[in-house]
């Protein structure tokens, strides 16, 4: 279970005022709670601090209620393929240490995200340059990164497994969601469908389901849910499914009937 979708619940900037407030070391056993899930992937934004303390304070509550964090959605600000060295390497440093927050908590993995460098295209061989050294430090410490096709400039799907290809690290894979890809390609279905099964060819830990995004014409785009479960069982995916419904409206509800219909396509 992703904490994304709870953001306007969860205590931090994009809570919402008369929203009860859950803080993120309670968020395990409120998922448990509500939908008896044991696995989830907490929201970088989501974590007030990363302070030692804080973090034994959150493994210690994750593992209270018998749960546990499989993956840690990291968004920074600095791209890992800027012209300028000193923002590529504060990028690398980013997903170094929040690398060291996922050996704290006990995560495997983590999804680092890859900022926009202005207008600048981005290059498979300069953010392959940057993500070396993150896969190596990764492997080191026994935690797996993924790269996600969120923002459709800089990571396009194909373009992320080009990238992930020239890496050859099998500590850098993709997280295929289901979603994404199709709202930005919303008049190019078989585009987005391709894009997804091309991530699946390279996932290993986790991918995020959904089967609705509004996209930045407003417009609500459905997922195939038959079509892309069908891509993950072509690949022989064995890795977590977190829900991350990501449309207007109850999380709660439609959390509770997306994970259904998950189970359905899966058993």
């Amino acid at each position: 279970m992703s904490s994304y979708p709870f953001r306007e619940f969860i205590a931090g900037a994009e809570h919402k005022s008369g929203n009860p407030t859950i803080e993120l070391k309670d968020f395990a056993a409120h998922v448990v709670e509500r939908f008896g899930v044991h696995r989830i992937e907490p929201w970088s934004a989501h974590f007030p601090s990363t302070d030692p303390k804080y973090l034994e304070q959150l493994r210690a509550a994750v593992e209270k209620t018998r749960a546990a964090v499989v993956d840690i959605a990291v968004d920074g600000e600095d791209s890992p393929y800027a012209v300028d060295p000193a923002e590529r390497e504060r990028a690398i440093a980013f997903s170094q240490r929040w690398i060291d927050v996922a050996v704290a908590i006990g995560s495997p993995s983590v999804r680092t995200n890859i900022p926009p460098a202005g207008d600048l295209k981005p290059t498979v061989k300069r953010l392959g340059e940057s993500l070396r050294p993150v896969a190596e430090y990764a492997s080191a410490k026994n935690v797996v990164v993924h790269l996600e096709n969120d923002n459709p400039v800089s990571e396009d799907p194909f373009f992320l497994a080009q990238v992930i290809d020239r890496v050859n690290s099998p500590w850098l894979r993709a997280l295929p969601d289901f979603g994404n890809s199709l709202s930005a390609h919303s008049d190019n279905e078989d585009y987005a469908y391709r894009g997804v099964d091309a991530l699946f060819a390279r996932a290993y830990g986790i991918c995020h389901v959904k089967n609705e995004e509004v996209n930045h014409q407003e417009q609500t785009v459905r997922v195939d849910l038959a079509r892309t479960f069908g891509i993950l069982k072509r690949h022989g995916y064995k890795g977590y499914c977190s829900i991350e419904y990501d449309a207007p409206g109850d999380p709660y509800q439609a959390t509770a009937e997306l994970i259904k219909k998950t189970i359905g396509y899966l058993t």
